[in-house]
C-alpha cells in the first residue's frame, strides 16, 4: 500500500524498560563459573572433567559477552546528551566494562570478574541516578553471594 520496504525501530527494546540487572546477573554468573573452573583444579585427568571444563568455559564466555551486549545496548540506546552531561564518565566506564568483560573471556582469574562486577555496579548506579531512582547495595542470594546495586523499589 505504501511501498515501504524497510522499517527500523530507534530502540532495541521498548523505551523505559532498560535495566542493568541483566548485566549484573551475567557478571555474577561469570564469577560463579570462574569459581567452578577453579574447583576442578589444575589437573583435569578424566574425559568427564575435560568435558565439564569445556562447558564451564563456554558458559563463562557466553555470559561475559552478554554483559558487553547488555551494557552497550543501554549505553547506546538510553544515554543521550542530558545523561552524558550529568555523568561524563559513562563513556570511559563503558569502555572499561568492554575491556574487563574481554579479560573474563580470555582468562580464568577471579579478580577480573570482581573488577567487572564493580564497574557494572557503578554503571547501574549511574543509570538509576539518571532516572532519579535511589539505589542500595544488596548481597545476591545465590553463589557467589556478592554485592549488586539495585533500585530502591516503592512498595505497592
Amino acid at each position: 500500500m505504501f511501498a515501504i520496504t524497510d522499517v527500523q525501530a530507534h530502540c532495541d527494546i521498548p523505551c523505559k524498560i532498560y535495566d542493568p540487572a541483566t548485566a549484573q546477573i551475567a557478571v555474577l554468573s561469570v564469577i560463579r563459573l570462574l569459581d567452578l573452573i577453579h574447583e576442578l583444579g589444575d589437573t583435569v585427568t578424566s574425559a568427564a572433567d575435560s568435558a565439564q571444563l569445556v562447558r564451564l568455559t563456554e558458559q563463562k564466555e557466553t555470559h561475559a559477552a552478554a554483559v558487553k551486549h547488555d551494557v552497550a545496548t543501554i549505553w547506546g540506546d538510553y544515554f543521550k546528551a542530558p545523561q552524558i552531561e550529568a555523568y561524563p564518565e559513562v563513556h570511559e566506564l563503558v569502555h572499561t566494562i568492554m575491556q574487563q568483560a574481554s579479560k573474563c573471556k580470555q582468562g580464568i582469574e577471579r579478580e577480573n570478574g570482581e573488577n567487572l562486577l564493580a564497574s557494572v555496579n557503578r554503571f547501574a548506579e549511574i543509570f538509576w541516578a539518571t532516572k532519579g531512582v535511589e539505589t542500595t547495595s544488596v548481597i545476591a542470594p545465590y553463589p557467589p553471594a556478592m554485592a549488586v546495586i539495585q533500585p530502591v523499589l516503592a512498595s505497592a
